[in-house]
């Protein structure tokens, strides 16, 4: 080996290997790529096709698309196993009917059964109760009847012993017949809110009977003999001053008996029950108008005092429908107010 050829070898060998390879590192910088590990052996062109890099590029840009497209894709949902589900007749599915039951579903169904049984045992067995009492009137007399002459003596036998009542004990009498007619009066009023026949509140029921028998049949009784001793007179304007008499100021008074008590068996507090009866005093009054004084033509210039209650009850049960569903309409309207603006009083916690 000559001198010139060891001083070449020595040069390259005293240069590092980055920079005896830097001059090709910058050639495959210039085409985009990558340069593999200096320690695997170059076996790559300084010239590569464009061609392949453009199908290369090309590639690279197709598969980030799909992985950025899987990414942002919903998880899919397997439904193979709900196919597999039994049925119920009606096509629904038996696992939902009894998650639905555990989800107190059921427990509610089970209420509202239960609590329309028992109304309409309520409703059949006083049913049951009262028409046994009026058709068995006679049974005492009954041997050798024929079915016809216990039909034709029922009403009749029925209206003197109701008669015998009345003279045996009349505020009691009334006050049965008063708390029957409130709560017969009160049943019609929901059922003409929406309510199925056997599905009424069973307590708001009791509380209108209730008052009914304890106040409407009593105070009715000593009002109509007030009434009489305060027109003790055969004029022809005797009927005209009874009924004004009785639609101005018995009217006020006994809305408002009905209305607080009401309001007081609902657990109200004093504030709210006057301002419903504010709110509902002359609207009640106004609408008394429409029926009784028709109704009292009759009530003060036909039937005899001792019946009149008897009458007036029978008006009752149109009077009662209005009046129990006034009230109540107007204690929900409170009721959801409030809530409302508890509600917007005191936001949900986030």
């Amino acid at each position: 080996m000559n001198l010139a050829s060891m001083a070449a070898v020595n040069s390259i060998a005293g240069q590092s290997p980055s920079a005896l390879f830097k001059p090709i590192i910058e050639s495959y910088k210039f085409f985009d790529f990558s340069p593999v590990l200096l320690s695997t052996p170059l076996s790559y062109k300084t010239n590569p096709d464009p061609l392949k890099l453009r199908t290369r590029n090309r590639r690279n840009w197709v598969v980030e698309s799909v992985t950025e497209d899987k990414e942002l894709a919903p998880p899919k949902t397997d439904h193979s196993h709900e196919a597999k589900k039994p049925l119920l007749p009606n096509g629904s599915k038996i696992l939902d009917f009894f998650s639905s039951s555990e989800m107190g579903g059921g427990d509610d169904d089970v209420k509202k059964m239960s609590s329309r049984a028992i109304n309409a045992s309520i409703v059949l067995g006083f049913g049951t109760l009262a028409v046994s009492k009026l058709l068995t009137i006679d049974h005492d007399y009954w041997h050798g009847w024929t079915l016809y002459e216990v039909l034709r003596y029922v009403p009749e036998h029925n209206w003197i012993a109701y008669e015998q009542a009345l003279k045996a004990n009349p505020v009691i009498a009334k006050m049965a017949i008063s708390g029957i007619v409130y709560s017969i009066g009160d049943w019609i009023a929901q059922c003409y809110e929406g309510k199925p026949l056997f599905d009424f509140d069973r307590t708001r029921l009791f509380r209108s009977g209730l008052v009914g028998f304890t106040l409407h049949g009593s105070l009715s009784h000593y009002y109509y003999q007030f009434c009489e001793d305060l027109f003790p007179f055969e004029d022809w304007w005797v009927v005209p001053a009874k009924v004004i008499f009785d639609q101005t100021v018995w009217a006020a008074i006994w809305n408002s008996i009905y209305f607080v008590v009401l309001g007081f068996l609902r657990f109200e507090s004093s504030n709210n029950i006057f301002k419903e009866l504010k709110a509902t005093f002359w609207p009640m009054l106004t609408a008394g108008w429409k029926l009784w004084p028709f109704a009292h033509v009759i009530t003060y210039g036909v039937v005899p005092v001792e019946q009149r209650l008897l009458w007036v009850d029978c008006v009752e049960l149109i009077w009662v429908t209005i009046l129990s569903t006034y009230s109540n309409e107007k204690s929900e309207a409170r009721i959801s107010e409030d809530a409302d603006s508890t509600s917007s009083t005191h936001p949900p916690e986030e």
